[in-house]
């Protein structure tokens, strides 16, 4: 299966001299992770990506997109699926934009982790098992952490969601998505809001309910009619009520590669 099968043609595009704020809004409004940035000629000059959002403040109105894009790995409507999610995969990226070709940069789509999920061949399913693939290092969070710290563990860790803890029984799951989602695309020192870090909210006020959970023993099948039926990007793993893993669409289609 190709790229141009899967991929989202006429997507959505900022251009470099749109405001940050703007941006905002943008993923806000579409539930977009990354946005593909164009110049004045239309060509692709890089993508943002919603941890871009964290490095501005939300007094700096006129801070333009330009300076704030993200490299990414170039693919073609013409290349392998499997192909394109392995320089996917490699690159940590879950959202990239489709070029023409290698000598024209213009946009021809987007594609993302979401489709090739959705797009995995089922008779090429691995016989494993989500013990097998899960991260066991799992970082958490508590019900009752502030929004400003969980935002400083998706900085630097790069992750986009913790499962949420309430007197160390799971309960829920935060995600970038959901605290983008509440207002707070800034918090370290006052979000978009105008609260204080200090002041911000605890993580159960914005947290994803309830806890979707699979067993370590769930097979790679099992787990992708969950996350299909679910349509979440990670779920995690208990074992007799205890977090034990947690894995996502990435760990997944890698399994495939």
């Amino acid at each position: 299966m190709k790229v141009e099968d899967v991929m989202t043609k006429n997507p959505v595009f900022i251009r470099d001299t749109d405001f940050m704020t703007h941006a905002r809004q943008v993923m806000r409004d579409r539930h977009y992770r990354t946005l593909p940035v164009v110049n004045a000629k239309k060509r692709v000059i890089g993508i943002l990506t919603e941890k871009e959002l964290l490095n501005i403040y939300s007094t700096k109105s006129n801070v333009t997109v330009e300076g704030f894009t993200s490299e990414f790995p170039y693919i073609y409507p013409e290349m392998d699926m499997m192909e394109a999610a392995k320089l996917m995969m490699d690159a940590g990226m879950g959202r990239v934009p489709v070029l023409k070709s290698g000598q024209d940069m213009t946009l021809a789509g987007i594609l993302s982790v979401v489709d090739i999920f959705r797009n995995l061949k089922v008779d090429k399913i691995p016989h494993k098992k989500i013990h097998e693939i899960m991260t066991t290092d799992v970082i958490t969070s508590s019900n009752k952490d502030h929004i400003s710290k969980v935002w400083l563990n998706m900085k630097e860790t790069g992750l986009s969601g913790f499962p949420v803890l309430k007197n160390g029984e799971l309960v829920g799951m935060v995600t970038r998505r959901n605290i983008i989602n509440a207002g707070y695309a800034r918090i370290e020192r006052e979000d978009e809001q105008g609260t204080k870090s200090t002041m911000s909210p605890p993580v159960e006020k914005v947290m994803s309910t309830p806890a979707y959970t699979l067993s370590p023993e769930a097979t790679l099948a099992e787990a992708i009619q969950a996350f299909m039926k679910l349509d979440v990007g990670r779920i995690s793993i208990t074992n007799d009520g205890k977090l034990v893993g947690i894995v996502d669409r990435n760990d997944i289609i890698k399994a495939f590669i």
